[in-house]
């Protein structure tokens, strides 16, 4: 029985890792991926495993372990070093004591097997076969998201979510929003399933709430690292209390779904159009007191959007861009 290991920091884990690993998987009968977490890191171990065991969940021949270390105590590089490879792999030979391979992208690949006296097998250390790394991935998401297998993307998401009472131009606005952007949307689920605000029943709230978080795992996996995303949980629980005079409790996979990065809340300060289907005016903007409330006890920072429509248009751009730039300089 050849037994085998990978390893690696997986910040984040990426497609080459993943081709990596389908290699080495070939390689032998049963295959040891250690992911290497340094006290520096903000990532935690748990997070990287979930996304490999996730990715490999059918695969029954393989294990993800985690370590996690003080960088005081063991060096943290990439380079292709004897004496770091020396280091590690007396750490390696005390989690490894009885595996004959181990399988790397890296030119230090050898070295660590030299020091432990085993095999090594390279797999595309030029990167020929995925162009890419985690580096280039934390320095450019946008560039490089289709690297991403899709057990990683939800984490790094970037969701931008368009709140408001009914007739100020959500809709509009996440339309114009994801095509500025080439981005993902998601459409107010209560669109679909109620056909008018004044009719429907208390019931109908717990399907848009499920639905609408459907959506949102779906839309995370898109082109684009970004989403723009019209309503959310919040709005329907202020429905709930604001039409029924009832509390709406959902699952945390719900609550989980819906957390964004950016609230763009816009202001009721435009003129208000009866299509039909909608509260009163006079309802409409005591709900945009609801929602306020709502989203308030709930902890979340709204940034106000108002003025006319290309007015609005223009801040909500210049607040999604510098949440991009925030996130790119956090990365």
């Amino acid at each position: 029985m050849v037994k085998a290991f990978v390893f690696g920091k997986f910040l984040p884990f990426h497609k080459g890792h993943e081709a990596m690993i389908n290699f080495a998987l070939t390689k032998c009968n049963f295959l040891t991926v250690l992911v290497c977490c340094s006290d520096k890191e903000n990532i935690p171990d748990t997070t990287r495993q979930k996304w490999i065991e996730k990715t490999f969940e059918a695969e029954k021949n393989i294990e993800i372990r985690g370590y996690n270390y003080l960088e005081g105590e063991l060096p943290n590089t990439s380079e292709s070093s004897q004496e770091v490879s020396k280091v590690w792999s007396a750490k390696f030979k005390d989690f490894f004591p009885d595996y004959d391979l181990v399988i790397t992208s890296e030119e230090y690949g050898s070295y660590v097997a030299s020091f432990m006296n085993i095999k090594h097998i390279a797999f595309d250390i030029h990167k020929q076969l995925f162009p890419v790394s985690s580096t280039a991935v934390r320095n450019d998401l946008f560039i490089n998201w289709n690297f991403l297998p899709d057990s990683v993307k939800p984490d790094f998401a970037i969701k931008v979510v368009v709140l408001g009472t009914e007739s100020t131009g959500k809709t509009t606005l996440t339309e114009r929003l994801a095509k500025h952007f080439n981005c993902s949307s998601i459409e107010e689920v209560a669109r679909d399933l109620i056909a008018n605000s004044n009719t429907f029943k208390f019931d109908d709230l717990h399907c848009v709430a499920s639905e609408h978080a459907k959506r949102i795992d779906t839309a995370v996996l898109g082109q684009s690292p970004l989403t723009i995303i019209d309503t959310d949980i919040h709005i329907t629980k202020s429905y709930a209390n604001f039409i029924f005079d009832k509390t709406l409790e959902v699952e945390s996979e719900i609550y989980n779904s819906n957390k964004a990065d950016l609230y763009l809340y816009l202001n009721n300060d435009v003129e208000y159009v009866q299509d039909g289907t909608r509260l009163s005016e006079t309802d409409r903007n005591l709900l945009d007191i609801s929602h306020r409330e709502i989203l308030q006890q709930h902890n979340i920072d709204i940034v106000e959007i108002t003025g006319d429509w290309e007015q609005r248009f223009e801040k909500a751009v210049m607040t999604i861009r510098r949440l991009i730039e925030t996130n790119d300089r956090k990365h």
